[in-house]
């Protein structure tokens, strides 16, 4: 296990991404909250504009956890499409009548800025620490589904 000393260590609750997506969650929550509760419909959307958000920052945590390429890329793609998912919240809000839609633009501001912090985070992602992903969606640039793993002619048998 590694200590907060260690140099590998990375404590994600540093990171400006993720604080801009608890950022974002707390906003998305305090819109959120003027939902009135009689309404089925924008209370659906509460509820995916609440779990989108926290998305944000829950997947950030993950693939901090992890090392490899691929799994670091996995999470990075559902932060994508939550947050493109919650750009696009505003239109359902309107559709279905919410009174004050006009703050969400707060949301699409963070968003935008959460945008430029993911690109600089996503390229921090270490290309080289991957496992082959033989579905073909998370390998580094040069890697295919089909290329023969390295680790394959490396003889190990658990004796040292």
């Amino acid at each position: 296990m590694l200590e907060e000393g260690d140099n590998d260590f990375v404590d994600y609750r540093r990171l400006p991404i993720f604080k801009k997506g608890e950022e974002t969650f707390e906003v998305v929550h305090q819109i959120s909250e003027l939902i009135p509760e009689d309404e089925d419909h924008l209370q659906s959307i509460k509820e995916i504009m609440l779990s989108d958000a926290s998305l944000l920052t829950t997947k950030v945590a993950g693939a901090e956890a992890s090392t490899l390429y691929d799994l670091k890329m996995e999470a990075a793609s559902i932060i994508r499409k939550a947050a493109k998912d919650l750009m696009v919240q505003k239109h359902s809000l309107i559709m279905f009548g919410f009174e004050d839609v006009e703050y969400f633009e707060m949301v699409r501001e963070l968003i935008e800025e959460y945008r430029l912090l993911f690109i600089d985070w996503v390229a921090s992602f270490d290309k080289w620490n991957y496992i082959i992903d033989r579905w073909g969606l998370f390998n580094p640039p040069g890697v295919g589904p089909h290329d023969k793993d390295p680790d394959d002619d490396t003889l190990f048998n658990g004796e040292i």
